[in-house]
């Protein structure tokens, strides 16, 4: 087609368009000296649209803005408001990703102590595979007003806890606001693997979790400092001491911290030098085998004045959590508890395949951890915890009924800081002032209002599995069972949790179980490598 043709069509139309607006304007200014005052910002308008227009014929990396010159932004703006777009005028009240608007808005409520009841009837289609339900009793009961909370080797620890979120990830005054929170509510409040931070420090109870970067306990080097971790674990305020294998987010994956966001604050919590990247590797150095995690895990507990010690992972190989269930019962070492983590978890950012693809989802690995205790005889011993997508009261009903004693929240708590999903978390450019350390963000999240809203929204989170525990004709959320709750498989059958996920006898695992779920992982299990054994095939 001849240039002059080509100028015409609609594709290129916009430049064509641009320019002849801007000779025109040139002419009229030439013309109508005197007029120059309205005529010359719209030719520098104008100007400007050639220019992008020009450029943008010439990019040699975007072929949609060679063949659109000008128009082509219209596209890239779109794209980039697609997800407010989406959710704003789209979205309906229950198929919201990762939380639907309807699950958003009642933790909103919550934590405003605004109405949370619904109208009408439930929008979700019951007869659909998936729907899931809690019996009630005809013998209901009036609910309990009792503290819903959880003995942990001495720690008296609540039922709903903020889960691992590290200052570097979340904002200074995020931070603070969800520490404060707790302590207004007697709740514990997980620092996550990015260190014990001066914004921890607000009065709520802590869970010092200490990953494979050994952030805030390590040598120079990078490797596991003892001393330094039984410095800061004799802080009065670290009630429990959590090793983290992996995260729902990225299980098996490390993560590098730039050195341009190595702010000195962060670099001085995480005892990590200014100007270097700061690397957290995929695996630990102190320790290389199942066993060696026991001792290491002792080794903790004796640190840190004998305080609760633990570990937080999300399932995968099943041989190697079986293969610390076989060190456990070699070294006579027994954590104080157990935190799985589901794939569905994840405040942190991740590559799309390990968001999406790996890792064991929350009920399947809750479900696994549990039983496999049970089969070693030693569940009496151990509390678990459980996080991944925990929002509401039947998240923690139905946690619990699984083998949870207790569970954690991340995104929940985000919401009640006033996140509001724009899936921004890993631009630095929140909108809230939540998942960033851009102080001029920061700055819009108010401390003493976003606490109060951290508090509300525990408080009343808690209250409503009150009401689920009476109205189940129950007294404690602990007495929730398998029994209690239904999956719909399809529309004509419907299955109880029983069934989906059967319980192992206890002791069945060390009498030799032929349960295809144990048998197979059992006998690849080695408390000396986390490899699985040869012998087994």
């Amino acid at each position: 087609m001849p240039p002059l043709h080509l100028a015409f069509t609609p594709r290129f139309v916009c430049l064509t368009l641009a320019c002849i607006a801007a000779a025109i304007l040139l002419l009229l200014l030439l013309l109508l000296p005197d007029e120059a005052g309205w005529i010359a910002p719209f030719l520098i308008l104008a100007l400007g649209l050639v220019g992008l227009g020009f450029r943008d014929l010439f990019n040699p990396h975007h072929a949609v803005l060679r063949n659109y010159p000008i128009a082509a932004h219209l596209r890239y703006l779109l794209e980039e408001i697609r997800p407010e777009m989406r959710q704003y005028f789209f979205e309906d009240e229950k198929n919201g990703t990762p939380f639907s608007r309807d699950k958003r808005a009642v933790i909103y409520q919550r934590a405003k102590m605004e109405p949370d009841k619904r109208p009408f009837g439930t929008q979700y289609e019951v007869y659909d595979q998936g729907f899931e339900w809690l019996h009630h009793s005809i013998a209901a009961k009036r609910p309990s007003h009792e503290p819903l909370r959880v003995d942990i080797a001495g720690y008296s620890a609540s039922l709903l806890n903020i889960s691992a979120m590290s200052f570097g990830a979340l904002s200074p005054q995020a931070i603070r606001a969800l520490n404060l929170g707790a302590a207004r509510g007697g709740f514990a409040h997980d620092t996550g693997e990015g260190g014990y931070s001066p914004h921890h420090r607000q009065g709520g109870d802590i869970i010092w979790e200490i990953g494979s970067g050994y952030f805030g306990a390590r040598n120079p080097d990078g490797s596991f400092s003892p001393e330094r971790f039984a410095e800061t674990a004799a802080d009065p305020r670290i009630k429990m001491v959590e090793l983290k294998l992996s995260q729902g987010a990225k299980p098996g994956h490390g993560g590098v911290l730039p050195a341009a966001k190595v702010s000195p604050e962060i670099a001085a919590t995480r005892g990590v030098p200014l100007g270097i990247d700061c690397v957290s590797p995929p695996s630990h150095s102190a320790f290389t085998t199942p066993i060696g995690m026991m001792e290491f895990i002792a080794e903790m507990k004796r640190l840190s004045g004998g305080k609760p010690a633990g570990f937080k992972l999300c399932i995968g190989h099943p041989w190697e959590f079986l293969g610390i269930c076989k060190a456990m019962l070699e070294t006579g070492i027994t954590p104080d508890f157990i935190v799985v983590d589901g794939a569905e978890g994840g405040t942190g950012a991740a590559p799309l395949e390990f968001m999406d693809h790996l890792g064991m989802p929350l009920r399947e690995g809750l479900s696994f951890v549990h039983n496999a205790l049970v089969g070693i005889g030693l569940r009496d011993r151990i509390r678990l915890g459980a996080s991944g997508k925990i929002a509401s009261a039947f998240d923690i009903a139905r946690a619990m009924a699984l083998g949870a004693d207790w569970c954690n929240s991340a995104r929940g708590f985000m919401f009640a800081l006033g996140c509001i999903q724009s899936l921004s978390c890993h631009t630095d450019r929140c909108p809230t002032g939540v998942a960033t350390q851009d102080p001029t963000r920061a700055r819009a999240l108010v401390v003493p209002d976003k606490a109060q809203r951290v508090f509300q929204f525990h408080a009343a989170t808690l209250e409503a599995l009150a009401e689920l525990v009476a109205a189940a004709g129950l007294d404690h959320p602990s007495q929730f069972r398998l029994e209690h709750f239904r999956r719909r498989i399809s529309p004509q059958r419907v299955a109880s949790f029983a069934e989906l996920y059967p319980p192992l006898e206890k002791g069945a695992l060390l009498a030799g179980t032929d349960d295809p779920r144990f048998a197979r992982a059992w006998a690849l299990a080695e408390a000396g490598s986390f490899a699985p054994a040869m012998a087994a095939g």
